[in-house]
Formats: structure tokens, sequence, C-alpha cells
């Protein structure tokens, strides 16, 4: 009788936590819709809070995806605005602060560790073509759940992934559309499944200085290499498997200079074909003669 006295008092309490969750999260989303960018703020941090607060993982889950839907919400670019329009200038600078504020907020959750009650490692973040015209990912841990970037387009400022961990996750980049800066220096790909399949460096700077790819799934494959700087050098490859299957090298410069470890798998041309223009391949993975 004690056991299903305590039941039932756990099963009100649940109720009743997800009812009050319920009526906030009404009032934060409807936030999300006002003109107001300061109001839009707001939304955005009450339903962080709500997603600290939420009595299970799923009604945590849905704010998350509330958070991402936003960013997939239709945006003009900075390069995009009309000339001279200090109007909807303003306007861009105001939505661009609230959608860097929820990257944030999803980069400080995925800081802290998973046994603390606020990380927001495990879940899932769809942020498939979101448009990336700057935002602070560094030091991120993607461990579990599913990241999905697929046709995401980095396009303007600098989007950081500064010392993220890919650990045990499956992480979606394909065709993505690098043209921005986007630093990965110092990641570390650890576990799961990192696809950059039929992603295409058309420009900027992507950078994967002293990145650690020993311990993962990376694809490459036929991923388009035409401008800008696509830097690996120092990059360790020591296990795992980096696949550059069918990646086409047609411009700009991807360097692996000082890289170390395996080299990827069919990233050297076969023995006597030249390196295509612009590949700087490690001193040890230089191809040899026939």
């Amino acid at each position: 009788m004690a056991y299903r006295r305590q039941r039932v008092d756990e099963d009100g309490a649940l109720r009743d936590a997800t009812r009050l969750h319920t009526e906030r999260f009404t009032t934060a989303v409807s936030q999300l819709g006002n003109e107001s960018a300061a109001v839009r703020l707001g939304g955005v941090h009450a339903l962080a809070g709500l997603a600290d607060d939420a009595p299970t993982r799923e009604l945590r889950q849905t704010c998350i995806d509330v958070l991402c839907a936003y960013l997939r919400l239709p945006y003009t670019a900075e390069a995009d605005l009309p000339a001279n329009d200090a109007e909807a200038r303003h306007t861009y600078l105001a939505l661009r602060e609230v959608r860097h504020t929820i990257i944030r907020l999803i980069r400080d959750h995925l800081r802290l560790p998973l046994e603390h009650h606020h990380s927001w490692q495990g879940h899932d973040f769809d942020f498939t073509e979101v448009m990336f015209d700057g935002g602070d990912l560094s030091e991120a841990v993607f461990s579990g759940g599913m990241v999905d970037l697929s046709r995401a387009e980095f396009s303007g400022g600098t989007v950081d992934f500064f010392a993220a961990v890919f650990s045990g996750s499956r992480v979606d980049f394909g065709a993505a559309q690098f043209s921005g800066r986007v630093d990965f220096r110092q990641a570390v790909f650890s576990g799961g499944m990192v696809d950059l399949s039929r992603a295409e460096f058309s420009g900027g700077t992507v950078a994967f200085n002293r990145a650690d790819f020993s311990g993962s799934r990376v694809d490459f494959g036929s991923a388009e290499f035409s401008g800008g700087t696509v830097d690996f050098s120092r990059a360790e490859f020591s296990g795992g498997t980096v696949d550059f299957g069918a990646a086409r090298f047609s411009g700009g410069t991807v360097a692996f200079s000082e890289a170390t470890g395996t080299a990827p798998h069919a990233l050297i041309p076969a023995a006597g074909a030249p390196l295509p223009d612009g590949l700087i391949l490690a001193a040890a993975w230089q191809p040899t003669g026939p």
C-alpha cells in the first residue's frame, strides 16, 4: 500500500509539473513570434530555462527542437541586404542577435558534463539548411544523439567549432556549403560518424589545424574543394577511418602540412599520377614513383 501510494503521489507530481511546463512553454513560444527582437530574446531564454527544468527528457527535447526550428526559419544574409537601407540592416542585426544567442545557449549547455542536470549532451539538434553567419560552438561536446547540419550554409562571419568534441554521435554535414570562415582547430573526432560527403568548400577558410581524427569515421566522399583554403596542418590521422573517396580538387588550397598518422583513404593519387592543383600533402604521404 505504501508503494502504491508513493507511485500515485509521484504520478500526480509529474502531471502537475507537465501542466505547468506546458503553460510556460506556450508563453515562451508566443514570444518567439513577436515582432520585437527584445521579446524574442526573452522567449529564447525562457525556452532554454524550460529545457533545464523539463520534468522529462522528451519535454526537454521539445524545447531544443523549437530553438533549432527558429534557426531554420528563412533568413536574409548581410550580403543580400538592399544597399543603403538602414532599416533593413537594423532588422538584420536584431535578428542575428537572437540567432547567435540561441547558438551560444546551445554551446553553453553542451559544455556541461553529461551528468550535470542541465547538460544537453545526448540530445538531437536539427540544423538542416540553417544559414550560419557566425556563431560560437567552441568546446561543445556532441556525445550521442543526432546533429544534422546537412545542406547548412556557412557564409559569413566566423563559425567557431574550436576544440569541439564529436564522440559517439552522428554529425551530418552532408552537402553543406562552406564559403566563410569555419574553425575546427583542435576539434576531436573520437567516435561515431561525421558525414561531410558532398560538402562544398567554395571559399573562405575552413581550419582543421591540429584536429584529431584518430577515433571516428569521417566521410569527405564526393566533397568539392573549389576555392579558399581548407587547412589540415598538424592534424592527427592515427586511427578510425577518414575517407576522401571521389573528392574533387578544382581550386584553392587543401593543405595537410605536418599531418601525422595514416593518410586518409583515397587522398593520395595512384603511383605516377600528379597531385591535383592546390593539394599539399605531408612529407611522409608524398606518392612514390611507379
